[in-house]
């Protein structure tokens, strides 16, 4: 195959298991706020986007526009901090969400209220800040637009997803019992949130074509999924199929999910609906890519590399690329951390992967 293979060909070829020229190398993820103070105490020049420098020899890998097409709140809400507590403050974030947090750091706040809590409160917000599907398009675009032919264009990131999106909306654990105690409303809010995506999806194509439908679940943990099999089918894969409906009229071939946790149940599921494309696969959680690959050879897969043990120098490093390299020789596998950079990892150690990573994708170019 030669070099005739450009970035946007070789992702989705190689997400649709056709042939590819070699494994992508792309940085899907990029580092904590943390780990960018940390390389920048290494002396990292221009650390927040020290991990995509064209030192690495990248692939342009995914161009995520979604920040150009509102996808949610239409007014969004306001960030506001409603209470200096020294150390910690409470805020309003822009998702409406009330929560505490750590000043300076990252992590999971102390949610105290989130927008929704019953059909009241989703009336208000369905009327107020999306029911209007005019007055989403950032006209910007239109002077990146033109750089991306050679990018896998990516409509959805966080926070967008029929799990995720509810969840920050209400709340993990209300949201649970709402399944069994509000069916109505659940299906309601996942009918408002896939026509809206649609309708967006719809505005964004008159400007560029559209490679990818991108989904944020985070709906497992390390004993798995959050809800059954049965709630999945019943009240999420049928508005992913209407996206795969709508995704192959408009000639969309690339589906995605991303969740956190166990994820070996979703696999067959999110695949019966038409999604070809899972991530992170996160160790610590009892993922094992290359199993998971064995397993469900259908699904293509992107991450699953440990990346606490990248943080532990280039022995530790070279082992868990050793794992993953049965997986660069054909289609089907985007190697990836985990999940995002981690502060404990050094810009050295960064390097050193990199590095590693590129050369052992090489090892296998047709």
């Amino acid at each position: 195959m030669g070099d005739n293979m450009n970035n946007r060909e070789r992702v989705i070829n190689c997400i649709l298991g056709r042939e590819i020229d070699r494994a992508p190398f792309i940085s899907y993820f990029g580092p904590w706020g943390e780990t960018v103070e940390a390389w920048r105490a290494e002396g990292v020049e221009h650390p927040e986007s020290a991990w995509v420098s064209g030192r690495f020899g990248l692939d342009g890998g995914f161009a995520d526009i979604s920040g150009y097409f509102n996808l949610l709140y239409n007014p969004g809400f306001v960030f506001e901090v409603l209470e200096d507590k020294g150390e910690r403050y409470v805020c309003r974030d822009g998702l409406g969400i009330v929560s505490e947090a750590i000043k300076g750091r990252s992590g999971i706040p102390k949610i105290i209220s989130n927008p929704v809590t019953g059909w009241d409160d989703w009336l208000r917000l369905r009327e107020e800040r999306l029911s209007n599907p005019e007055g989403r398009v950032n006209r910007a675009f239109e002077q990146v637009a033109a750089g991306l032919s050679d990018r896998v264009v990516q409509m959805g990131t966080y926070p967008y997803g029929f799990f995720g999106t509810l969840r920050d909306m209400i709340g993990l654990e209300p949201l649970c019992i709402m399944f069994y105690e509000q069916p109505d409303l659940i299906h309601d809010i996942m009918d408002t949130l896939c026509e809206l995506w649609i309708a967006v999806y719809k505005k964004a194509a008159e400007y560029i074509k559209i490679d990818a439908i991108h989904m944020w679940e985070d709906m497992s943990g390390k004993s798995g999924s959050l809800i059954s099999p049965a709630m999945i089918e019943a009240f999420m894969l049928p508005r992913y199929r209407r996206i795969k409906d709508y995704a192959d009229e408009h000639n969309i071939p690339v589906m995605v999910v991303d969740t956190d946790g166990i994820c070996d149940e979703l696999i067959p599921l999110f695949e019966s609906a038409g999604v070809n494309l899972m991530l992170l696969f996160e160790i610590a959680a009892g993922n094992d890519i290359v199993d998971l690959r064995r397993r469900f050879p259908r699904m293509a897969m992107l991450g699953g590399i440990d990346k606490l043990e990248i943080a532990k120098g280039p022995a530790a490093i070279d082992r868990e690329l050793d794992k993953i390299e049965p997986l660069l020789s054909g289609s089907g596998y985007i190697p990836g951390l985990d999940h995002l950079i981690h502060p404990d990892i050094s810009f050295a150690d960064y390097s050193y992967y990199m590095a590693a990573l590129r050369e052992r994708i090489m090892k296998y170019k047709r």
